[in-house]
């Protein structure tokens, strides 16, 4: 193969033509290749060394340039050869430019790979190359000048100069040039440093970003250099002034100016506390307005100056690119020691921050005020407190359950602070107190024996805190389990018979079921300790995990009790939704919506462990949207109690007809007895909509209507259920209005006899299993969006887990970039591998119609087709032909093109 291969190069080579592409192609798969004989890759050499001297074609050049540094780069042993081979070629004293900095970049190239292999460049040659015709030649001949061992002299007269070349790069790699000469720090006289500077200066206005953002760079480097040179005297004054000529920049148009603008500011560690205080000010300071620079030339000068540098800070922490608002915080984290006014007036700033979009943001204003922490300049104000109590609790009760004996110590020192006072009330409104009452709470959490030592009543006075303290640690613990956990905390050290301050304490304490407390999250490093399974030490596991004197019941078990008592709530607010029918019937339609609102807010405090308890509250809670749904309507049909606006009828109408669906799509595993009450339900959504004088869709909801009591009817005849004195009643209307005679009697109010008939009945629930769907986008946020290129499809990567979603179920995944433009993708689960219980996998899911824009987002869902409704009830030629339930929310996923 090998032979073939240079057989053919041969064969090029025998004419007085230059060495074609596809031969210069055949002699790199020679090089690369390692078994490749040493005689071939000789001659190859030979070939490359003959061609690069005789041709004239640059791109030929060019090529057989690139095979020099890889035949150096795969024969090191040739790297010398190679290289004074190129040296003495004379390519790099040649006229052209371009030749001579391609030669040049070949031979840097082998030169990095074998560093005894040094580049020397005469000045004189490389001044010449640099003003040749060739720009691409010039801005690499800038921007590698140092790897030619040219005198300092003449790089920083050649940098200095082509910064005023008419090419904005050149002028940046110039600029950029000028900025590498500061690590020699050789330059003595004092007017160099300042024409360099000021040059600098003057290209702040430049009109090409990329000139400003290294003029940036260049003010402060040399502007650094300007201040050590200067009189000890006159050194603050040139800080200032530097300080203040970057201030002036942080409005400049650029992002990446701006950036680089606070990055130099944080390099500044010498200046005046008022300057300082003007950064956070955008009000120009009386004391600016008086001050004067002498490296200035006039006084009016330097208040311009000021004026453009007020605020500074503020613009750059309220940036509307989180990077700029990170650089500006990474900026003053390193000025905030230099005066501890400007540390107070810029806490309140930080403390904004903390409440910012960006995580990032956070972190870095966090990162600030550890900064200030441990400089000792961090000064928090009551006024500061308001702003994240939660955050402090959180941060109090962490450590608290890390510090124990530290913790005993300080509750000890300060337990009369917490006490109550002489009319026996708690003050509990001072934060201080409630911050206390947190931490101490907290130590029995701790493995040091001490943590235990906390006065049993501090736990009783917790509870008056109980919610606040709950928001605060509502990714650790839920409020059913910390309530339980203050209260045995209290009963277990009362008890034990413990004194304090000689007096033996009787404080009355909660009764709390712990059968119904849930269990904490485990993969929460704070919540550990209250799930430590087999820990001898640990009481409050036996506390908060189970039953008293049952310390060794398991957290399985715990969860089948957690799962009873769930169940039992369920079936108690079902009953009370059929007795408040009751009052709907008897037109209290607001005192039967308070009843729904108080059975939500009951269901709302379970948070269920095991499957079963989540497909019973997810059911209850649909029930009662239903049920409310229901309610409203009533309201508005039969009796009337206020007035209803054009389409909002329709819009309730549509909400139930959608709860009603997801009930029969998303729940499965009900009785005959349970599914025939849904039924029912959607035969009475059926009638209310018949019974509305301007109905819509009137012969789909008879036909749905028809549908439902073939439904009912079969489960009758299968010997299931008993058909209600409603269903009846419907089906004999049904029978009526099917006839000729009785065509005249099918107007609204034929329907809305029928309503009167219904009644509800005891909703008793056995077991039901949820469907439902988890999706994201792994990484991708407003600041992380996926690339798309505009016209082309692009493929979203869905991490999507399915739960209880049988093979046979029809999926799709919507993507809408609005409501006309919709997308659906079908997921076949007989091939991604569906199952009944939990499904998880990543699926790149294709989305064809990108539009012609910069950015757009697509809100993204898992929807399932219901199989009960007819086929083609949704006319579309692609996608789903039924009626749709999503088994999650929608997700935004952001994108920009390419």
């Amino acid at each position: 193969m090998e032979q073939r291969v240079w057989s053919s190069c041969e064969q090029s080579l025998d004419t007085d033509k230059p060495l074609s592409l596809q031969a210069l192609a055949s002699m790199r798969s020679l090089i690369v290749n390692p078994h490749t004989s040493n005689s071939t890759i000789s001659s190859i050499l030979k070939t490359l060394t003959r061609s690069v001297q005789q041709t004239a074609d640059s791109l030929t050049r060019h090529h057989t340039l690139k095979l020099f540094t890889d035949l150096a780069s795969y024969r090191t042993h040739l790297s010398p050869l190679i290289f004074h081979s190129l040296h003495s070629n004379s390519l790099v004293s040649t006229d052209s430019s371009l030749l001579a900095a391609e030669s040049l970049a070949a031979l840097s190239s082998i030169s990095k790979c074998n560093p005894t292999l040094p580049i020397e460049l005469d000045d004189r040659l490389f001044v010449s190359l640099c003003f040749g015709a060739s720009v691409s030649a010039r801005l690499w001949l800038l921007r590698n000048a140092e790897k030619f061992g040219i005198r300092l002299n003449v790089l920083f007269t050649v940098f200095l100069g082509f910064t005023k070349d008419p090419y904005p790069y050149v002028r940046k790699e110039a600029l950029d040039g000028l900025v590498g000469l500061c690590k020699f720090g050789v330059f003595e006289d004092r007017s160099v440093i300042e024409g360099c500077y000021y040059r600098g200066v003057e290209l702040l206005k430049d009109a090409e970003d990329c000139v400003r953002c290294a003029a940036v760079r260049v003010v402060k480097e040399w502007g650094q250099m300007l201040i050590a040179s200067s009189q000890e005297e006159d050194k603050r004054d040139w800080s200032n002034t530097v300080f203040i000529q970057l201030c002036s920049m942080v409005r400049d148009m650029c992002v990446g100016v701006r950036i680089e603008i606070f990055n130099a500011l944080g390099n500044i560690q010498m200046v005046s506390e008022d300057i300082l205080l003007q950064t956070l000010s955008k009000k120009v300071l009386s004391i600016m307005k008086k001050k004067r620079s002498h490296s200035l030339h006039t006084t009016e000068n330097f208040e311009l100056l000021a004026s453009s540098a007020a605020g500074a800070f503020i613009h750059g922490l309220e940036d509307e690119f989180c990077e700029v608002q990170k650089s500006a915080c990474c900026s003053l984290r390193k000025l905030i020691t230099l005066s501890s006014e400007f540390a107070d007036q810029a806490l309140s700033l930080l403390m904004d921050m903390l409440n910012a979009n960006s995580m990032v943001i956070r972190l870095e204003a966090l990162e600030t005020l550890h900064h200030m922490a441990i400089s000792e300049c961090l000064n928090v104000q009551e006024i500061h407190m308001h702003m994240d109590e939660a955050g402090v609790f959180s941060v109090l009760f962490y450590m608290g359950q890390n510090h124990g004996n530290f913790t005993a110590c300080i509750i000890k020192e300060v337990s009369q602070e917490i006490e109550p006072v002489s009319n026996g009330d708690l003050g509990l409104d001072s934060a201080r107190v409630a911050a206390f009452l947190v931490l101490s709470i907290s130590a029995p959490l701790s493995c040091d024996q001490n943590g235990q030592s906390i006065p049993p009543r501090l736990f009783s006075y917790a509870v008056t805190l109980l919610g606040r303290i709950t928001s605060a640690l509502n990714d650790i613990v839920d409020q059913n389990t910390l309530l339980a956990y203050l209260s045995r905390c209290s009963r277990s050290y009362i008890s034990s018979g413990m004194e304090v301050e000689g007096e033996e304490f009787s404080l009355p304490v909660a009764d709390v079921d712990v059968a119904t407390t849930t269990v904490i999250n485990d993969s929460n490093p704070v919540a550990m300790p209250l799930m430590q399974i087999g820990n001898e030490n640990s009481e409050i596991h036996s506390m908060i995990s189970c039953e008293s004197g049952n310390v060794g019941t398991s957290i399985i078990e715990c969860q089948l009790e957690e799962h009873g008592q769930i169940r039992k709530s369920v079936n108690l607010i079902l009953a009370q939704v059929k007795d408040l029918w009751l009052l709907v019937q008897s037109r209290c339609i607001s005192e039967a919506l308070k009843i729904l609102r108080a059975c939500k807010e009951e269901l709302a405090i379970f948070t269920p462990a095991l499957p079963e308890s989540v497909g019973a509250l997810a059911f209850t809670s649909q029930y009662l949207h239903v049920i409310k749904l229901l309610v409203k309507i009533w309201g508005h049909i039969v009796w009337k109690v206020q007035s209803c606006e054009i389409g909002e009828l329709e819009i309730l109408f549509g909400k139930l007809e959608r709860r009603l669906r997801e009930m029969r799509c998303r729940f499965i595993g009900f009785s005959k007895e349970e599914e025939s009450l849904i039924l029912e339900l959607t035969l009475l959504a059926c009638i209310l909509r018949l019974s509305e004088v301007e109905i819509c869709c009137y012969l789909a909801t008879l036909k749905k209507l028809s549908t439902t009591i073939s439904h009912l009817e079969f489960l009758n005849k299968e010997g299931s259920i008993e058909l209600s004195n409603f269903v009846m009643e419907v089906k004999k209307t049904l029978h009526e209005i099917a006839t000729p005679i009785g065509c005249v009697s099918c107007s609204p109010f034929v329907f809305k006899k029928l309503i009167n008939h219904y009644s509800a009945k005891q909703f008793s629930l056995s077991r039901v299993t949820h469907l439902y769907a988890a999706l994201s986008v792994h990484g991708n946020d407003f600041e992380n969006p996926l690339p798309f290129i505009s016209g082309l499809p692009v493929a979203i990567p869905l991490e999507i887990t399915l739960h209880n979603v049988s093979r046979d179920a029809r999926l799709w995944v919507r993507m809408a970039m609005s409501e006309e433009l919709v997308q659906f993708f079908f997921l076949d689960l007989k091939i991604l591998g569906g199952c009944d219980e939990v499904t998880k996998f990543t699926h790149a899911t294709p989305f064809y119609r990108t539009p012609k824009a910069g950015s757009f987002t697509l809100r993204v869902c898992v929807v399932m087709e219901c199989l009960f409704e007819d086929a083609h009830s949704v006319k579309s030629f692609v996608g789903p032909k039924r009626s749709l339930v999503y088994l999650c929310p929608e997700k935004e996923v952001y994108l920009y093109m390419i």
